[in-house]
């Protein structure tokens, strides 16, 4: 037990130190599933007040959420078209996910279009627009070429550019596994629940840009793959501050996405396409798996939930 808490401290400490030797590299903030509904601390009005209070503080001049308009018809979404218009009054801009966040591989590509048809209909009348889709579950249509094809067909016909992500922690996962410890009246570390959140969101920045350096020869401008949640509300400034820390220059989502490798994501040819697309990249240069952060296992972030922010004892 000691030696773990000491390998940790060892880690964070790591995480947190400058580090000369890595210069400039640059990294996007992007939110998915705007407006999502009550979290594990916060009402969704108090979360975007908390989020673009903690967006300023950290000087990040512009994050992207993109949107499930479907979402704004829930009993929790009825402060959501405030929400998105607070976002971009606040110098942020929302893009399409859908309009009620349907995995491609359980529809045809025309009803898929249909749904991402409808949710741009929306999107298109409010400010801040901007023409990115990202595909629901950064599910591609997996092993269904065709239908993938097909699909990335009908975003160019419609002018709407991959949203695609190369950096992700799993924070979805991570606030599931909040929200039940809180239903279930568990206990909760939060200092212990801010550092898992950060350092693994850390972690995945290097791991991916490890990956894309050993794949391409090159650092793109990453883009992290972030929830619209209470732990990025309660938590970013941190995250924000490790990540500089490091020596990752936080850059606008408009900058991110006219990165190079932004062409890849509409050619890249793997058997299936649902995660990163530095592993997807990655996968096509013949790097062999894994090709993800090993915490992006969801019962290796239990397993670290479990024993460091509830002190469960894990066998």
């Amino acid at each position: 037990m000691i030696r773990a808490i000491l390998v940790r401290l060892a880690l964070l400490g790591a995480l947190l130190l400058p580090s000369p030797a890595l210069a400039d590299r640059q990294i996007t903030l992007t939110f998915d599933d705007a407006p999502r509904g009550r979290g594990a601390f916060l009402t969704p009005h108090e979360r975007t007040i908390k989020l673009i209070s903690a967006l300023e503080r950290s000087q990040i001049r512009q994050a992207a959420f993109f949107v499930n308009p479907a979402l704004l018809d829930t009993e929790d979404g009825k402060d959501g078209a405030w929400q998105l218009a607070s976002y971009v009054a606040a110098g942020h801009v929302l893009a399409n996910h859908s309009f009620s966040h349907p995995a491609l591989s359980d529809l045809s590509a025309e009803d898929f279009l249909a749904n991402i048809d409808q949710a741009d209909a929306w999107l298109k009348q409010r400010p801040g627009f901007r023409p990115w889709f990202r595909f629901p579950y950064l599910n591609e249509g997996r092993e269904d070429k065709a239908k993938r094809d097909a699909v990335r067909r009908g975003l160019a016909a419609r002018g709407l550019r991959n949203g695609y992500v190369t950096v992700d922690g799993n924070d979805w996962h991570l606030e599931q596994l909040t929200i039940a410890a809180r239903q279930a009246g568990k206990p909760i570390d939060m200092k212990a629940l801010r550092d898992l959140y950060v350092e693994t969101h850390v972690l995945s920045a290097e791991f991916n840009e490890a990956l894309a350096i050993k794949a391409t020869g090159r650092a793109p401008a990453h883009v992290m793959l972030l929830h619209e949640t209470d732990l990025a509300a309660l938590f970013l400034p941190d995250l924000v501050k490790a990540l500089r820390a490091r020596g990752w220059t936080i850059i606008t989502a408009d900058a991110a996405f006219a990165d190079p490798i932004a062409a890849e994501a509409a050619t890249v040819d793997v058997p299936s396409a649902q995660g990163t697309l530095t592993e997807a990249v990655a996968w096509a240069h013949g790097l062999p798996a894994p090709r993800w952060p090993e915490r992006n296992s969801t019962a290796v972030g239990e397993r670290l939930f479990r024993e460091r922010v509830l002190k469960e004892k894990v066998e």
